[in-house]
């Protein structure tokens, strides 16, 4: 199935299951809309599955890592060379993402989508766990034009939703995105001014921890992505716009996004690099936004003014700004707790207790 039909076959979330969801909500033993946010997951789950009782089965986290040419305007704290250490990291099982997944019950996959560099001089460390789709070494500066061909970033978005197909037909309900990439929330920012008209000021956060002189870099570089690749925002091409702004990784979790919503399957939604990406996705498809799940309001300033311009509700606000799917594992947690709601709890009727 190419990329063009996996979009094609992204329909709305069933309507008249969401409905049947809601009343069976109510019918249970407390009051009308008391567990709040766990009633919401419970019925929009219900919904993308199809079916009032359905559960999670599976989950496995997505996390893809890319390297990104606009490191070069000095918008991180931390040198490119972090990227591929941190995916070697990942490999051997030391990061904070390994930790939660396994607490979560969830599998977790690294995908090397434009690392810029070579993962093998790594000694001691497992590398042969990540996949390898790598399309380039890093991307273009987006400072200075687009950060990827048509092609590029086609081929990305068709990796990252064969592997969410993948996932999918390995039995997984319910995926988790992630990212790892140096420099990569100054591209997130500039697709969020891109796709949902925020301005380079309020897009932007201090990432990695830049200090004050580095957070007016990063201002200048998300302006000057703006200004060099105009023509193609004004175009209104969603594809076009995330090869110019983008990067591999987010391409690759915007991929797995519309793979997974193809195929009827929940995604938790990470924070501010993943949320650009499903923002993409929403553009691409609107009714994929029936099949994700915010995982937490990120510490990147610039995503509480993103997900406002959505009318989001992250199910969590931790001060968490790391990535990697730490968040949207977390979530997880809450997700399932709402589904054993649905699932386990009686009924007025069940349990003979007055409704009032």
């Amino acid at each position: 199935m190419n990329l063009n039909e996996i979009i094609a076959k992204i329909k709305p979330a069933d309507a008249d299951v969401a409905r049947l969801a809601r009343e069976r909500l109510d019918s249970l033993t407390k009051p009308q809309g008391s567990l709040g946010a766990l009633e919401d997951c419970a019925a929009k789950f219900a919904a993308a599955r199809g079916d009032v009782f359905a559960r999670i089965v599976k989950p496995v986290v997505l996390t893809f890592a890319g390297d990104h040419g606009v490191a070069e305007e000095g918008v991180s704290a931390f040198p490119q060379e972090v990227t591929p250490q941190m995916v070697a990291n990942f490999a051997n099982g030391g990061a904070a993402i390994n930790a939660l997944a396994k607490l979560a019950g969830a599998e977790l996959k690294v995908i090397d989508m434009g690392v810029a560099a070579d993962l093998a001089p790594f000694p001691g460390r497992k590398t042969d766990r990540v996949i390898d789709r790598k399309i380039a070494f890093g991307t273009a500066n987006i400072a200075k034009g687009p950060a990827m061909s048509r092609e590029q970033v086609t081929e990305a978005l068709s990796a990252g939703a064969e592997i969410a197909l993948e996932a999918v037909g390995n039995g997984s309900t319910i995926i988790c995105t992630g990212d790892m990439g140096i420099a990569n929330t100054t591209p997130s920012a500039a697709l969020y001014s891109a796709f949902l008209g925020i301005e380079p000021k309020e897009a932007i956060g201090r990432g990695t921890g830049v200090d004050d002189e580095g957070l007016v870099r990063k201002e200048k570089a998300v302006a000057a992505a703006l200004n060099a690749n105009r023509s193609t925002i004004d175009s209104g091409d969603p594809l076009a716009i995330l090869a110019a702004l983008g990067g591999f990784e987010i391409a690759g979790i915007c991929g797995a996004i519309l793979g997974a919503a193809s195929e009827r399957v929940a995604v938790v939604i990470d924070g501010f690099i993943s949320g650009a990406a499903a923002v993409a996705a929403f553009k691409i498809k609107p009714e994929t936004m029936d099949y994700c799940f915010f995982s937490h309001l990120s510490a990147e300033a610039g995503h509480k003014a993103a997900m406002k311009a959505l009318g989001a509700k992250p199910l969590l606000d931790l001060g968490l700004r790391l990535g990697e799917g730490t968040g949207a594992v977390l979530a997880l947690n809450l997700i399932e707790a709402a589904l054993a709601v649905m699932n386990e709890m009686a009924t007025f009727a069940e349990a003979e207790v007055a409704s009032g």
